[in-house]
């Protein structure tokens, strides 16, 4: 009898660690998991940001290149503005305007 329950508690206690390591095991199965699951997440967020980099770059020369669009015709405003009030130039009417024009090629090899 006493050999029966000394032999029924090591059956019991080799069920025990089976189970325990069974769960061992899959704790860090689902660990590493999660831990792979989380390099993706992290490879992928990082190249978005890359890519979200370039274009604000590229934003931000473009931002630029209208800038220095902006000011050169503001800079050409200024200058009508003051060829008129300082210099006191202006556009000639219509019939103070004379057009040339160029002969063709046909008319000079007449």
């Amino acid at each position: 009898m006493k050999e029966e329950i000394v032999e029924e508690s090591k059956h019991k206690l080799a069920i025990k660690k089976v189970v325990v390591y069974g769960i061992l095991i899959s704790a860090v199965l689902i660990s590493a998991f999660m831990v792979v699951l989380q390099v993706f997440t992290y490879r992928h967020d990082f190249r978005d940001l890359n890519s979200y980099m370039r274009e604000r770059e590229s934003i931000n020369a473009e931002w630029g290149r209208l800038l220095i669009e902006q000011q050169t015709f503001g800079a050409t405003a200024q200058i009508g503005t003051r060829a008129v009030t300082q210099l006191r130039m202006y556009s000639p009417p219509a019939a103070q305007t004379v057009v040339i024009s160029l002969p063709t090629e046909s008319a000079q090899n007449k």
